[in-house]
């Protein structure tokens, strides 16, 4: 079956925002695909729900409650992977929002909150993580980002920035980690999240299909996106998961430079470091 082509078995995982919404339905993807799962909220009875599904795929879950705007914390998730489950070999960045407001009311204060939890917090979880994936040869990195960061709408200053600054992120990530560490994108439009239907009285990001998406096909897509790389999952790629066009014309992805079928385990890797650990970096 096709499925069989997204399998992770026995590989390790960390999940933010796993508590509910999409981080929820990641964290259940990669487990019934055979991974070992962190996941990580604020709320310890949602992770615990989580974690009871997860094992009743036959997997291991350990749970890490914490607030993840606090950097303190990130490498606590990393920790708990290496020791409870024996290393690291997915990260999915998942957590992160923010409210839409009017340009004028969008204060400075909020539009870096809105930079700190949507980008800051991928960024230093990842660089916790890489070094343990490097100790297993390699693995891979899935930044949930958001159509808003490449369309335009009003009352999204801070939060589509935010996103925009990520899936760049995502591509920048990507050439400092190949060859043996893949890191993609997925960019969501309006998903049926309990985090939407709480705010249902702001206006949720558009999409562009025009329609509200349940989670879990999203959380699927990070689960192929976490897998050895295809011809049309490549790295540095920003798939937009509810994009209709995104499968015909010109705006279907392509291979990229680093896809199986190209170039990306022959040519040498533009940081050395990061395919063979210089003495004192990253070992």
């Amino acid at each position: 079956m096709i499925t069989d082509h997204f399998l992770v078995t026995d590989k390790i995982a960390i999940v933010t925002g796993a508590g509910r919404g999409i981080g929820r339905a990641s964290a259940l993807a990669l487990a019934e695909a055979g991974a070992d799962v962190v996941i990580s909220a604020r709320s310890v009875d949602e992770l615990d729900a989580v974690a009871e599904t997860i094992r009743g795929f036959g997997r291991r879950a350990v749970v890490v409650a914490g607030d993840l705007s606090d950097l303190d914390v990130l490498p606590t998730l990393v920790t708990a992977a290496v020791e409870q489950l024996g290393g690291v070999d997915i990260v999915v960045n998942n957590v992160g929002g923010s409210f839409p407001r009017p340009l004028l009311e969008t204060s400075s204060k909020m539009f870096e909150k809105a930079f700190h939890f949507n980008v800051t917090t991928a960024l230093e979880l990842s660089k916790a993580a890489i070094p343990h994936m490097l100790e297993r040869d390699g693995g891979s990195i899935v930044n949930i980002s958001s159509v808003i960061g490449r369309l335009s709408d009003r009352g999204f200053a801070a939060y589509g920035t935010a996103k925009a600054a990520l899936s760049h992120l995502t591509r920048l990530m990507a050439e400092d980690c190949a060859p043996k560490i893949r890191v993609n994108a997925i960019g969501v439009g309006s998903t049926a999240t309990s985090a939407l239907r709480d705010g249902a009285h702001r206006r949720p990001p558009p999409d562009l299909d025009g329609r509200e998406h349940p989670p879990a096909p999203v959380g699927t897509t990070a689960r192929h996106r976490a897998r050895r790389p295809l011809p049309l999952l490549a790295c540095g790629q920003l798939h937009h998961r509810q994009d209709p066009r995104h499968r015909r014309g010109p705006h279907r992805p392509q291979p990229c430079s680093r896809s199986p079928r190209s170039r990306c385990l022959s040519r040498p890797p533009i940081h050395t470091h990061i395919a063979e650990p210089l003495p004192g970096a990253m070992t």
